[in-house]
């Protein structure tokens, strides 16, 4: 009989979980047993694509075609706490589930900076004002906006200029406020950063860097405005805060887990409590949380390897019988980081170009490998947007975009059709690099990335040619 494996958590890391866990005895040969899997969810949704969020509030895909399948039923409600001791989830609704193995899914939540009138006292945030992280969020935001509403949203990072352009498709009047230097500073070298500011100029949005908001202004508990630092107003209907995230940790720390800034978890994704894990934006690996989509769909994946490698002739683990016992650890698969390429594309035709990982036939849509069909190492994240008559804008980082003193950097970049390329090598080994608009090198240059091996001998621009890294001799 299987071990009980219980996942808190219904996101893009837990169903990923359950996904590979339920196929693994007929991929795995008869070794291998399918473990008892229960999956707990405290969304009333079923579960769905997190990233493709910007898509249902743009109008282009309905919320039942972001959802993920699920080869066991959700169990909705919240979790209340976690008995170690005895090894049981304490739910809401006085349930009490048993586990063997207890995986933390439990994602991230969005950050609510401290502005001046953001909350209001007993009610949560005031009428108008919406975070960006769920359906829900995504639902209460579509039935705000209305042809020619007045939005704010505050924060460019990913999830702000995904937010600010699909505001602008529903007819919004969008201002996006950012208090860097840079749109997506994060993923995206200076240059990279105008080109998609000037994508969002040409939906309509207004764009302000280097922009600090002081506050919010209500009137009987809805938002009218917004004041910035330096003094000056905007009349708001809807304000969106896209922050950020930040590690959703709560049940470990009440559970005595060690907590920093996620969960802490080795290279078998285990937590100082051998028969506990966490996986996802929760988890912190090597001083790392990723919070992004491919590397907790590739934690899931090293997970469930982990987990049926246990459920093999030489597991150690025994059922649940409500008492403790030291567990074991043994060789076996290990989780050793994420070096994601990040891939975005905006253009408005579907999630990822109809290519991309995230597409429906990857990782996060159906039983596919990670990347779908393509060879190449393009594990990331997703972003679609319409640009402004110029065509796609596909957009590929990878590694550092930004070089260090004495690194080597070459770039081309063709403003009338609006492309760039940037790569950079140190110690004659690919480092990173941004494309936009033009990505036929990308599969070589990750590979060439990946591999990090010293460079052939040849030109620099060699690298961004259509042969790239791997051909041209």
């Amino acid at each position: 009989m299987g071990s009980q494996i219980v996942v808190i958590g219904a996101g893009t890391a837990g169903v990923r979980l359950a996904q590979q866990l339920a196929q693994a005895p007929a991929a795995g040969g008869s070794h291998r047993t399918s473990p008892a899997v229960t999956l707990l969810g405290d969304e009333q949704h079923a579960p769905y694509n997190r990233v493709l969020l910007a898509e249902v509030l743009a109008g282009r895909y309905g919320p039942d075609v972001i959802a993920l399948p699920s080869p066991v039923p959700v169990r909705r409600g919240r979790v209340e706490r976690i008995e170690r001791e005895g090894r049981f989830v304490h739910c809401a609704d006085g349930g009490r589930v048993p586990y063997d193995t207890l995986v933390l899914a439990t994602g991230s939540n969005p950050v609510l900076p401290p502005l001046r009138g953001l909350t209001t006292a007993g009610s949560g945030l005031p009428e108008g004002v919406h975070a960006f992280r769920t359906m829900d969020d995504c639902l209460a935001l579509s039935r705000a906006v209305r042809e020619g509403s007045r939005a704010v949203v505050i924060g460019g990072g990913l999830l702000g200029v995904s937010a600010a352009r699909a505001l602008a498709e529903r007819g919004a009047q969008v201002v996006l406020a950012q208090q860097g230097e840079r749109l997506m500073e994060r993923q995206l070298d200076a240059t990279a950063g105008t080109l998609v500011r000037q994508h969002l100029t040409g939906l309509g949005v207004e764009v302000h860097t280097e922009c600090r908001v002081r506050g919010l202004t209500t009137h009987n508990g809805a938002v009218t405005g917004v004041t910035l630092a330096d003094g000056y107003a905007l009349d708001a209907d809807v304000v969106v805060v896209a922050c950020g995230v930040r590690p959703r940790v709560g049940l470990a720390r009440e559970a005595g887990l060690d907590v920093r800034r996620g969960i802490v978890v080795d290279d078998e994704l285990r937590t100082d409590d051998p028969h506990i894990h966490a996986i996802g934006d929760c988890a912190e690996h090597d001083g790392r949380v990723y919070g992004l989509a491919a590397p907790a769909v590739e934690q899931a994946d090293a997970l469930a390897e982990l987990l049926l490698d246990e459920e093999g002739p030489h597991s150690t683990g025994t059922p649940h019988t409500g008492t403790p016992h030291t567990g074991a650890h043994h060789p076996g698969p290990r989780y050793t980081g994420t070096r994601a390429l990040t891939r975005l594309t905006l253009n408005g035709t579907g999630p990822l170009n109809g290519t991309g990982p995230l597409n429906g036939t990857g990782p996060l849509n159906g039983p596919g490998p990670l990347n779908g069909p393509e060879p190449e190492p393009l594990n990331g994240t997703g972003l679609a947007a319409n640009s402004p008559g110029t065509g796609p804008l596909d957009l590929a980082t990878f590694g550092e975009s930004d070089p260090l003193p004495g690194d080597d950097v070459v770039r081309l970049a063709d403003a009338t059709r609006g492309t760039y390329r940037q790569v950079v090598v140190r110690d004659d080994r690919l480092v990173g690099g941004v494309l936009l608009g033009e990505l036929g090198t990308v599969g070589a240059l990750a590979r060439a990335w990946e591999a990090a091996e010293p460079l052939p001998e040849a030109p620099l621009l060699h690298l961004l040619t259509p042969d790239g890294p791997d051909g041209g001799s």
